[in-house]
Formats: structure tokens, C-alpha cells, sequence
């Protein structure tokens, strides 16, 4: 939004972040070497960051977007668009981000909108080319943003899908951990495809019974958003399946992500409550919750997945 000539105030949860971002340019702790755009400036006061903003981004953990916008609510102005970043679905609700974010704010459906897509935060920042999709029920609203938001390196898209966009991008994540776990495992391309593909499907399953488009899935925000993650070094679910694949311990990945979060260790078990709900079989989420939370071993996901009954691809 910055390169989009847009005035952007950056709220930093650490002050020495916001200070070194302010004074050097750069999140050396997050993004080392990248130069941020100019017109960006920094703060750790939500109250200075939210002064009179028209669009507020939430860019925040997805189990942490309630408690974090219920202490900013006030000062959001009622008036504002709401963007949401977050990837996942609620622990305990079972809610989509906008729908955290209406039950917080009060705010109206058409008011709310959620970005995803093949969108590693390295590569943009890099300026690498890519594009992604705004989705609100609001055409408008939604085009807007997205002109809010197109650089030369940036191409927004624009549906009203906010079910599909949403589900595309938490469902990722956690076909992302059983991607990185067959990789730490020593698994190829044959098995990597599999996955990807069989994820995608039990993805489109749960946006179907919720009410999702279809054809969302097969766009950005869906296979889109699925390859790159699925696929990247520079995916942090993939990072982390694939260290629980090479043996280590939970304890020993999250150590070695940094206070990085992989958003699919928690969502994975939320993702199979919502599939449950609603009688959606979602075979790869039930393996990786297995593993996150039960104590299942990697080295069994394959026989657990291979095993089942057979069956044809699509259903008639």
C-alpha cells in the first residue's frame, strides 16, 4: 500500500521493532536486507497507528486477532474498512476471521474484507511479481482496496467469495504441515502432488457444505495460495512439517521458528472440529492434527492415509 502512494502506518507490537523500522528502514528481525518503502512510518501505539486511518489491516496471528482488536476497538473509526490478513479458523468458535472481526467490532459483513493468495511475505517484500485476491461481499469496497493496493509487482483481484477466500487460505496451512513433513521424511514430487492435490479436494469439500464458490478454489486464493505454500522454503507450516518429518520434537520446532507462527498447528485442530460440524470427511487435517496433538508419528501419516478404503476420486 506504501509503494501504492498510500500513507501507511505500521503498528509494531515491540517497541524496538517500531523504532529500528522508523529510524533504519528495515525489520532486521523479519525481513533482513530489504529496504522498506519510504513513506512507511512505524509505532507501537495502536492509538497513533489507528489516528484517523480509513483502512485498517489486520495482520495479526489468527488466534490472537479477538484478544488484540478487542483492546483497539475503540479507537477504530466507525466509518473504516477492515482488512483482514489472518489465516485460520478460531479455536473454541470455530469462526472465520470476519466473522472475529464482526463479533468484535459490530461491524456489518459489507464492511469487512480478507486478502489471500500465493503471497510470501520475503518475496513481495523483495518486490518478486505476484498477485492475489481481495474478497468482500462489497464489489466496491473490494475494488477500492484493490486500487488501494496495485504496484507494478502487485496484482490484486477482486470476488465476493469471502467463504471460499477464507477457508482456501486457513486449509493451506495445514495441508502445508503434512507437505513439510512428507518432505522431512524424505518423500518426492509423486507424494508432495498427492497431497497438495487430495488437500485441495477435502478444501473444496468443506467450502462447499459452508457455502463457499466452487471455482474459488481453483483460483488464487485457492491452488493459488496452496502451491506456493505447499511448495516454498519460505513457508513457515511447511518449515515446521518439515522438522517434525526429520524427527524433532513439537518443543524443537517452535524453538527453531523463532517466534515465527506456523498457523496450521493450531488451526489444523479447529479445521477438523469445523469439518466434524458439519460431516466433512477432511482425511489429510485428521493426520496432521494426529501428529500436532496427539502424538502421532510422521513416519505413520502415509500408511494412515494410504490405507483407507478406496474409492473414485469424485463423487457421484
Amino acid at each position: 500500500m506504501a509503494d501504492a502512494g498510500r500513507e501507511v502506518v505500521l503498528w509494531a507490537r515491540r517497541r524496538d521493532v517500531s523504532e529500528s523500522i522508523t529510524s533504519t528502514r528495515e525489520n532486521a528481525e523479519y525481513l533482513p536486507g530489504v529496504r522498506l518503502p519510504a513513506p512507511l512510518r512505524s509505532t507501537s501505539d495502536p492509538r497513533r497507528a489507528l489516528d484517523g486511518a480509513h483502512t485498517v489491516v489486520l495482520a495479526v496471528p489468527s488466534q490472537s486477532l479477538r484478544h488484540n482488536l478487542t483492546s483497539w476497538r475503540s479507537l477504530i473509526a466507525d466509518d473504516a474498512t477492515l482488512v483482514s490478513l489472518a489465516k485460520g479458523v478460531e479455536l473454541g468458535t470455530l469462526k472465520r476471521m470476519s466473522e472475529v472481526i464482526a463479533d468484535v467490532t459490530g461491524f456489518a459483513e459489507d464492511r469487512i474484507a480478507v486478502v489471500s493468495g500465493p503471497n510470501l511475505a520475503k518475496e513481495i517484500a523483495e518486490e518478486q511479481p505476484t498477485a492475489t485476491v481481495i474478497a468482500c461481499r462489497d464489489h466496491d469496497r473490494a475494488v477500492a482496496l484493490q486500487r488501494a493496493c496495485t504496484t507494478g509487482y502487485f496484482r490484486p483481484y477482486t470476488i465476493t467469495d469471502v467463504v471460499g477466500c477464507e477457508l482456501g487460505g486457513a486449509c493451506k496451512n495445514v495441508i502445508a504441515l503434512s507437505c513439510g513433513m512428507a518432505d522431512g521424511l524424505g518423500f518426492g514430487a509423486n507424494t508432495l502432488a498427492t497431497l497438495i492435490t487430495r488437500g485441495l479436494a477435502e478444501t473444496s469439500r468443506l467450502g462447499a457444505a459452508l457455502g463457499a464458490d466452487p471455482l474459488t478454489f481453483a483460483g488464487l486464493a485457492g491452488l493459488g495460495d496452496l502451491v506456493a505454500t505447499c511448495s516454498s522454503p519460505l513457508s513457515r507450516n511447511r518449515t515446521f512439517g518439515a522438522r517434525l518429518g526429520r524427527g524433532e520434537t513439537m518443543a524443537q520446532a517452535r524453538s527453531a521458528a523463532a517466534g515465527q507462527v506456523a498457523e496450521g498447528v493450531k488451526s489444523c485442530s479447529s479445521i477438523r472440529e469445523l469439518a466434524l460440524r458439519h460431516g466433512v470427511e477432511m482425511p489429510i487435517t485428521e493426520v496432521v492434527h494426529r501428529v500436532c496433538h496427539d502424538g502421532f508419528h510422521p513416519r505413520e501419516m502415509a500408511g494412515a492415509l494410504l490405507g483407507r478404503q478406496t474409492k473414485p476420486e469424485r463423487e457421484r
